[in-house]
């Protein structure tokens, strides 16, 4: 089985914020992938599809954003998945809107929810999507910054971000990550 986890808050108020662009593409691939309902348990939200190339697990941590692992790491053990079968899909403060990333491994990079993720799975060798959200400017407060939702100009750079990734991930489902990720670090 191979698990995509998308990072995010759980809650309204943080609905359509920065650091939830990995909702919004677990989201996507739950509508293109036709999935069952989302069941709650492990702290998380998640979903088991069954398509011709196996078993595929969308989950949502519902721990907030710096406790990620906190879901993860006992979902992966109770369905015994290895760090090589999961991608992790998070937003990036490095990277400008519109941008996007794979890797195989890496530090969290500053990132609170990938630090839970390295932290729980002893690990930082797994696949993972970065996704452009800029950084602030004009002295605001990364915190804040994060938290803030996405501008008019910048919606739609969102939403085509959202499909991409989606689609990296549904090609990840036939093919090594390797062979995705140049694919989609080259555009």
């Amino acid at each position: 089985m191979k698990m995509i986890i998308g990072l995010g808050n759980p809650g309204k108020q943080y609905e359509m914020t920065r650091h939830n662009v990995g909702f919004h593409v677990i989201d996507e691939l739950a509508k293109q992938m036709d999935a069952p309902a989302m069941q709650l348990k492990f702290n998380g939200a998640y979903t088991i599809i069954h398509r011709p190339e196996g078993k595929v697990m969308l989950v949502k941590p519902l721990t907030y954003m710096n406790l990620s692992g906190e879901c993860v790491a006992p979902l992966m053990d109770y369905y015994d998945i290895h760090p090589d079968e999961i991608v992790v899909i998070y937003d990036d403060l490095d990277l400008a809107p519109g941008k996007l990333r794979l890797r195989q491994k890496g530090s969290a990079g500053g990132h609170n929810g990938m630090k839970s993720l390295i932290a729980h799975l002893g690990t930082d060798t797994f696949n993972r999507i970065r996704i452009g959200v800029g950084r602030p400017t004009g002295g605001m407060k990364v915190s804040d910054y994060v938290l803030s939702s996405f501008s008019k100009e910048e919606q739609p750079l969102l939403d085509e971000m959202v499909k991409k990734s989606a689609s990296a991930c549904l090609d990840w489902l036939k093919s090594p990550f390797l062979d995705v990720m140049n694919h989609y670090n080259k555009a």
